[in-house]
């Protein structure tokens, strides 16, 4: 359901691996890439994403149970790769399997929004570490309106 690895992975091949169940009417994934920061190209020298092991397991499982209570999933699976990427690698695959679109939809956009602001992982590009952005806090209002 939920790997944290050093390795690159294959996207057509997991999101195969989800298809397996005939009740499936939709899959919808999403991979993150690395991409160019510096203004000048050859300065650019990729991401570093850190993680605590253990604690970021846990919360990337728990975040895809949830998923998994909220919408009508038949399939989850969630990739985050840790280490040094260069621009143009993968960084995160979300795939959520479910027999509507909306379901599979709605699931993949929350797990993304969610990763990006409530996982434990630390990114850097080169000495600077990233910081969260505004725009990544704005996005969960959607799935928090006021009140809830």
């Amino acid at each position: 359901m939920i790997s944290v690895q050093t390795q690159d992975f294959d996207a057509a091949q997991e999101s195969a691996a989800l298809r397996r169940h005939l009740g499936i009417g939709a899959l919808v994934s999403f991979v993150g890439l690395v991409r160019e920061f510096a203004a000048d190209p050859a300065q650019c020298k990729g991401l570093y994403i850190e993680h605590y092991p253990g604690m970021t397991e846990k919360s990337l499982l728990e975040l895809a149970q949830t998923a998994q209570q909220r919408w009508a999933l038949s399939g989850v699976r969630v990739i985050h790769r840790v280490g040094q990427l260069a621009p143009g690698e993968q960084i995160v695959l979300v795939a959520t399997a479910a027999a509507h679109r909306r379901d599979a939809f709605a699931a993949c956009e929350w797990l993304m929004d969610m990763l990006k602001t409530q996982a434990p992982f630390w990114k850097r590009e080169g000495d600077q570490w990233v910081e969260a952005k505004a725009s990544d806090q704005a996005a969960l209002q959607r799935w928090h309106p006021a009140g809830d």
